[in-house]
């Protein structure tokens, strides 16, 4: 998808690469916005996993913030996740993405409560980091080269800079 863009994904083309016939990527899905559809929202739900195995392991919520971040970008980074996250935006696609609320309360619910901002800022703040992962995703890599630095510069300033909000807002979070 990432060559082509999801523009261009063809349910011939994924009854092809999967190995079935087209009726039945046609039956499964319908179109080619909801098997649009159907790949983002599995790329949440997986986001979702990962943060929380990261929330089970961390030792603090600082850590879990951090892995959480870099998860988050990772996310966004691979397999066209970005663009066809912006596909479906262009397209009035993403109204459909409710699973994104969902998700977003899940994460906040398995937070440790005792060191960390409440919910609401927390919901804030994800979407906050959910924009800069996607603009990253989208344009970091290519801007970063234009202007002569290395291809993970973006990303590596807004994780420095995320990184800086976290340990702010938890030792804030945790003064009388």
């Amino acid at each position: 998808m990432k060559a082509e863009g999801p523009q261009n994904l063809k349910l011939v083309e994924v009854a092809r690469v999967a190995g079935v016939v087209n009726a039945t990527v046609l039956h499964h899905f319908g179109s080619i916005g909801e098997l649009q559809n159907a790949l983002m929202t599995r790329m949440i739900q997986q986001l979702v996993e990962r943060i929380v195995s990261i929330a089970k392991e961390a030792k603090d919520a600082g850590q879990m913030a951090d892995q959480s971040t870099v998860a988050l970008f990772d996310a966004f980074e691979e397999r066209g996740v970005a663009r066809l996250a912006a596909w479906l935006e262009l397209t009035g696609e993403s109204r459909r993405l409710t699973l994104v609320r969902e998700a977003v309360q899940q994460v906040i619910s398995v937070r440790p409560h005792d060191e960390t901002p409440a919910p609401a800022a927390l919901e804030d703040f994800i979407l906050i980091c959910i924009s800069v992962a996607l603009g990253v995703g989208l344009f970091g890599a290519t801007l970063s080269a234009l202007l002569g630095r290395s291809e993970t510069q973006a990303r590596d300033m807004a994780l420095q800079l995320i990184g800086l909000q976290i340990r702010t807002a938890l030792s804030s979070s945790v003064d009388p």
